[in-house]
């Protein structure tokens, strides 16, 4: 994170978050749950993965380093967070040495089991068969190397069909709206686009089991992070019925920046997300979780 943040949420931690009462949008509170441990691996968390019960997830931190883990819930709540493994990403020689060529951000799993993780600072993502392998590089699509190197492919998703889509968290300056990329037949090509607004900009993203596109952003505002998710339907490289389900007031949660989305037993979509603390000790690393009601 750029060192002007870093003293800014120190500053904030001095004054005190200004906290919003009441998020907006349809999504509801249904946990927000403060994660810690000791280990020197912890922290920094730039994505997750939940399965479809809701009890098990893979979390990825933006030093290269995967966790496995479940949740602890009582009445569908989640009331701790309980890690059972962590392995570090490799790209294709193996364990990742220099730490700029380690900031992972981007995670995704598809059917088949097989995860997709992208790296910001090289503009590509990766491809993994097991777990603890070697990654296999896709090749890049040429907007890649035009994007920021840190604000570059931010988030990853796969579709009902099994069909991989990524975004950059800074978009390209030929770009006013968020170009989506999807990897079909052995290459990206542009999707689709999203209105970018208000300065939020895309952190993660996922697939709902609606079938549409759900989109986690954030905004910095000099004291703390604000949280917008929103969800739309894609169809033929078109994007309609836009819903904001989620807008946080600055300091309601830390800097979200992993969203998993699924279905419980009653029907209700859960937004699962985690928090990047930036290895920063007046940060925190949290899961916090919305229902997002069967009925809308």
């Amino acid at each position: 994170m750029y060192k002007r943040i870093a003293i800014a949420l120190g500053a904030a931690l001095v004054i005190g978050w200004q906290v919003s009462a009441t998020p907006k949008g349809a999504a509801q509170l249904v946990s927000a749950v403060k994660w810690d441990q000791s280990e020197d691996w912890f922290g920094g968390f730039s994505a997750i993965e939940v399965t479809p019960d809701g009890a098990e997830f893979t979390a990825l931190t933006d030093s290269g380093t995967l966790v496995a883990g479940s949740f602890l819930r009582d009445d569908g709540v989640i009331q701790s967070v309980q890690h059972a493994s962590f392995e570090a990403v490799q790209d294709k020689q193996g364990v990742i040495k220099k730490e700029y060529q380690r900031d992972t951000e981007g995670l995704a799993i598809n059917a088949e089991g097989r995860r997709f993780i992208s790296f910001e600072g090289r503009h590509q993502v990766f491809a993994y068969r097991k777990s603890g392998g070697r990654g296999t590089a896709l090749k890049r699509h040429a907007d890649f190397l035009k994007m920021e190197r840190n604000g570059s492919l931010e988030a990853l998703a796969i579709d009902e069909q099994n069909r991989l889509y990524t975004l950059a968290e800074t978009p390209t300056d030929a770009w006013d709206d968020l170009p989506v990329y999807r990897f079909e037949n052995g290459r990206w090509a542009q999707a689709f686009t999203i209105s970018a607004r208000n300065g939020f900009r895309p952190v993660g993203a996922d697939f709902g089991p609606d079938g549409r596109f759900y989109l986690l952003e954030r905004k910095f505002n000099g004291i703390g992070f604000r949280t917008r998710v929103r969800r739309f339907d894609v169809s033929s490289g078109q994007v309609t019925g836009e819903e904001m389900l989620l807008l946080t007031g600055t300091g309601t949660h830390d800097n979200l920046e992993g969203l998993a989305v699924w279905q419980d037993g009653d029907d209700d979509v859960r937004l699962t997300m985690i928090s990047d603390d930036n290895f920063l000790f007046y940060q925190r690393t949290e899961v916090v979780e919305y229902r997002v009601p069967s009925e809308l």
